[in-house]
């Protein structure tokens, strides 16, 4: 009960300590409020998301079901960050993969794009090439001639760009002096051990984002280029997450930079004029008198409809951090702001042997993003 009030204190009494940004009633569709719900209960759940996370992930696997008109399904159930890493850049490969000769939908570039690598790319456990049998494994004329493209024929259609997910890391998470949930850029929350491990490792398909100890605002933004549309557009993926257009949730990777104030018409090129639209709702900008307005460092654009009403934006819901136990000897005090989640929640309740977790309220938030 005492969770259960804290979470609709935080979405629905604007006068509550720390209420959440962006989330007026009525104003969010519902896929949009489950997203902000699951962060929610990832960071206040009374069992570590690395307890969760670890248990979770010894259920991984790969799952093969068969279908009709000779088609199957192929589904992972695998740590986010890489599920992310192969989402992000298969997406990537598919547009690379568009053109005016080009036929295929993004959706299916997609799906090609991943079959192509994991039928084709390097090695197997075994040591022979993946997609390529062993000498004398698959009896001579047993697949007829012509119906498979050579494996570097194959490879060798398909471009393989880097993608580049963005994560939000606490400071004090990424120092290991605290284990609040990192944020996987199209996901959500992740365990601080994995963005740690993403960040030490250097992997280069990941974009660091450190957030301010005192109110989880984004701070610094890892970049590599002295370019300044890069960092600008990694920027705006940060702030705006998805399409910013009422109800949609075309996620960032797939949308478009645009000046929110046209150049010709003295817009500049800057965060503050600039949102990130899916490409959809960019052409509906530019063909109909829908408008987006009102884009600041650290907010993105809201919109106007032709009738006149105002669509408010949707804010990232950061919430102030936890702050490290003082080491023997020490004191300090809470910043303003600090929320306790003992006020909320006893962990002992959950620690003794045998003590059942709560039940689970969003089970059905998990949904798919294919474009």
């Amino acid at each position: 009960p005492e969770v259960a009030a804290a979470f609709e204190a935080h979405f629905l009494d604007p006068d509550a300590p720390n209420p959440a940004r962006g989330c007026r009633a009525g104003e969010l569709t519902p896929g949009r409020f489950r997203a902000k719900a699951r962060y929610w209960r990832e960071r206040h759940h009374p069992v570590s998301i690395e307890t969760r996370h670890a248990r979770s992930a010894k259920d991984r696997r790969l799952e093969y079901v068969p279908d009709r008109d000779g088609m199957a399904w192929l589904s992972a159930y695998l740590p986010a960050d890489q599920a992310a890493g192969i989402w992000d850049r298969t997406t990537a490969a598919a547009r690379a993969m568009q053109g005016p000769t080009e036929s295929r939908t993004l959706t299916q570039l997609r799906v090609d794009a991943a079959a192509t690598w994991m039928l084709t790319a390097g090695s197997g456990v075994d040591g022979v090439p993946a997609g390529v049998e062993p000498a004398g494994s698959i009896p001579a004329g047993s697949v007829p001639a012509g119906s498979v493209p050579a494996g570097d024929a194959m490879a060798s259609e398909v471009p393989s760009p880097k993608a580049q997910v963005l994560v939000t890391v606490p400071v004090l998470s990424l120092l290991g002096l605290t284990e609040e949930p990192a944020t996987l850029d199209g996901y959500g929350p992740i365990p601080p051990s994995m963005a740690r491990r993403l960040v030490a490792d250097g992997a280069t398909s990941f974009l660091r984002v450190l957030t301010d100890p005192r109110d989880g605002a984004p701070l610094e933004i890892g970049r590599t280029s002295y370019r300044l549309t890069k960092p600008m557009r990694q920027w705006l993926r940060l702030r705006d997450a998805r399409c910013t257009f009422p109800a949609c949730n075309n996620h960032s990777l797939d949308n478009d930079a645009d000046h929110i104030l046209a150049w010709s018409g003295g817009g500049g090129t800057g965060v503050t004029n600039l949102g990130q639209p899916c490409p959809k709702h960019h052409r509906l900008k530019h063909t109909t008198a829908w408008r987006p307005v009102g884009a600041t460092r650290d907010a993105p654009p809201g919109w106007i409809s032709p009738s006149g009403r105002s669509y408010p934006a949707e804010y990232q819901d950061w919430e102030p951090p936890s702050w490290p136990e003082p080491a023997p000897g020490q004191d300090w005090q809470d910043p303003d702001g600090f929320i306790d989640p003992d006020d909320f929640v006893d962990p002992d309740d959950f620690d003794s042997p045998g003590s059942p977790l709560p039940v689970d309220p969003w089970t059905d938030w998990a949904s798919s993003t294919a474009a």
